[in-house]
């Protein structure tokens, strides 16, 4: 399992390691209408799934902006944005901040995703920080474990991961 800190300190997470060249596992999550999404629904396309713990903060409000700044940049890419904000506060956020590109999901409910792609902190009930790319027959081909949740990831590994896919 990823070592993993937040502020420092370190932090269980629940669920399995999800690594490169194996399935993607399923998951349930709300979309800011509050319907049920899962990965079955984007299948054919390439996902990028950025995990953030919350929008609300410095370095998610980053990288999720980064992400939707090369949305328009991918063909056939999906990016997938998940956190356990409410729905209703991610698409307060996207409509204050301009986000179009992305879809943002909430793993509120259960912690569908959390515990499917093994980032759901157990002692904060937040998602840690990762990225995941999962091409068009639900492989895995791209996981980083961000191993400071309020570091940023490397986007230009996720970006590239994410071109290669098919």
């Amino acid at each position: 399992m990823a070592n993993i800190t937040f502020k420092g300190n370190k932090v269980t997470l629940l669920g399995n390691e999800v690594k490169v060249g194996e399935k993607a596992p399923n998951f349930s999550v709300l979309a800011n209408d509050l319907s049920a999404v899962t990965l079955d629904d984007s299948k054919g396309s390439v996902r990028l799934i950025s995990v953030v713990p919350s929008l609300d903060t410095g370095v998610c409000d980053a990288q999720t902006r980064r992400f939707n700044e090369e949305a328009n940049k991918l063909d056939n890419v999906k990016i997938l944005t998940i956190s356990v904000d409410l729905p209703f506060a991610q698409k307060r956020w996207c409509g204050a901040n301009g986000v179009e590109n992305v879809q943002t999901l909430s793993d509120h409910r259960d912690l569908s995703f959390g515990e499917a792609f093994g980032v759901a902190i157990q002692e904060l009930r937040l998602l840690a920080r990762a990225v995941f790319v999962v091409d068009s027959n639900d492989q895995v081909t791209y996981a980083e474990y961000v191993s400071e949740a309020t570091n940023h990831p490397d986007y230009e590994a996720a970006i590239e991961a994410a071109k290669q896919a098919k």
